[in-house]
């Protein structure tokens, strides 16, 4: 087999379509293609001179480009591995191209993904993509690729769990996403880098520290300036945004404090002058000289995994940390001029109705800027998923989209539901848009408007699960 056109699909839950909603609401029919696929292609094109990378999350697939492809890979979150196997199948009836499933969610269940394709490739792919294609290039069975999972005469094969990747200085080229340059000038999406892998904490709900591992692989500080310097002009070279601000996407930026440090000094020597924002964990709202670097690097916010309110909730998912840790933290960076996003997780085996409301008061009294709050969910071989899959609601991964898909023990699904409506709704009233708009200034206040949007959106598409929610709580406990 001669490899010469390759193809890498990102499933989206829900796909993309043309929509109004599109300019002010994101994460309805649009959202951030992934910088890991990207990455991927990029490392792909190196063997392969047509190489192209479709995401739903920003365009339709061009079916009749995709059909004739040598290799299609297709990656795969938990939220978006129903949508993966049915494009999977689709293809294998109109194309003979070798189908591989990957990505986070089929390296941790590939047992489940390997039945919808020829192949799984677990891991990271950086330097097992390069392998693949060789080995098809020189009809070299990939059977002797390490993380390759395939049925063969009925019964499963896997080569093995592979060591992870020690360079990752790949710069995406975003050129080749379909449709993203057009598309980069919404501002719904913004620029993102992802600068490190690996977190050396071990949360039980946790799937990305058993994807990429506990030990943090970092790129250099000089490759990470580049980057961030060819995803701001990327997004704003040709448009015009309104909501200029840069994601680094890292798990645990503050993982490896030398080298963080590091970059956060190479930011401020390049001069570059732009709004960043940052994933975080509670711990660096007590380093000051790093709050400092980041302020003056122009970091505007940190997103910070707060998960739980409460020491127990803590304690029951094996995250060492408090009540009082969160309040400490989140005061301090507020005292260095950064705003805190807050990241909330509901649905913890202590929790109880009333839980939206007490998430909702502390967002409102400690002047969290804004919030994501998902219902727990459980991706297969993390511990949670391993104490709580005999109380799965089902295996519909589709529903992981801030549903909740579980019988939490003091609680049911259709109270707990009910209580991220009425925290979102608290959070995101008519009155604290008004504040807003009266009182934030800039991005702040951008940033405000948009999110009020695309909280309504998550409302309806939350209610809309709640008829389903209300019957299966009934029937569970013979209500």
């Amino acid at each position: 087999m001669s490899v010469k056109k390759i193809r890498f699909i990102e499933p989206a839950n829900p796909p993309y379509r043309k929509s109004i909603e599109n300019l002010f609401v994101y994460d309805k029919y649009i959202r951030n293609p992934s910088i890991g696929l990207l990455t991927l292609a990029t490392i792909a094109k190196e063997k392969c001179s047509d190489v192209l990378m479709y995401s739903e999350s920003i365009s339709e697939i061009i079916w009749k480009d995709v059909f004739d492809a040598d290799v299609i890979f297709i990656s795969i979150f938990t939220f978006s591995a129903i949508r993966g196997y049915k494009l999977a199948r689709f293809i294998k009836r109109h194309s003979n191209a070798t189908v591989i499933i990957g990505g986070l969610h089929a390296s941790m269940n590939y047992k489940e993904s390997v039945k919808y394709c020829d192949y799984v490739l677990t891991g990271e792919g950086d330097e097992s993509i390069p392998e693949v294609i060789d080995a098809l290039n020189n009809n070299i069975p990939l059977e002797n690729v390490k993380g390759i999972a395939c049925m063969r005469n009925g019964k499963l094969f896997y080569t093995g769990k592979r060591r992870p990747p020690e360079n990752i200085d790949t710069i995406p080229d975003r050129y080749l996403c379909y449709n993203y340059k057009k598309m980069a000038g919404h501002n719904t999406l913004w620029a993102q880098v992802h600068a490190s892998r690996g977190c050396p904490f071990n949360c039980d709900y946790c799937a990305l520290v058993r994807h990429y591992g506990r030990r943090v692989r970092t790129r250099t500080p000089e490759n990470v300036v580049e980057d961030i310097k060819q995803s701001i002009a990327f997004h704003d070279d040709g448009h015009f945004r309104l909501a200029k601000m840069l994601w680094i996407t890292d798990d645990n930026f503050f993982a490896d404090r030398k080298w963080a440090i590091d970059v956060l000094n190479a930011i401020i020597k390049s001069g570059i002058k732009y709004n960043f924002t940052i994933q975080a964990r509670f711990e660096v709202g007590f380093d000051d000289e790093m709050l400092e670097l980041l302020k003056r690097a122009g970091f505007s916010e940190l997103a910070m995994g707060i998960e739980f309110l409460e020491d127990e909730a803590f304690e029951i998912t094996n995250k060492s940390c408090t009540y009082n840790d969160i309040v400490r933290s989140v005061k301090n960076i507020q005292k260095h001029g950064l705003r805190v996003r807050g990241l909330f997780i509901v649905g913890a085996d202590n929790h109880t109705v009333g839980v939206g409301d007490r998430l909702a008061d502390f967002v409102i009294k400690y002047n969290i800027c804004g919030v994501l709050i998902q219902s727990m969910y459980f991706v297969p071989s993390t511990p949670v998923y391993d104490t709580h899959k005999d109380r799965l609601i089902d295996k519909d991964w589709s529903k992981c989209v801030g549903n909740v898909v579980h019988y939490p023990e003091k609680i049911s699904p259709y109270e707990l539901q009910k209580e991220i409506i009425t925290a979102s709704r608290k959070i995101y009233s008519i009155k604290r848009l008004l504040q807003a708009v009266i009182k934030k200034r800039g991005v702040e206040r951008i940033l405000f408007i948009g999110e009020f949007f695309w909280q309504k959106s998550v409302r309806d598409d939350l209610k809309k699960e709640l008829p389903r929610l209300y019957r299966l709580s009934r029937e569970h406990y013979n209500i």
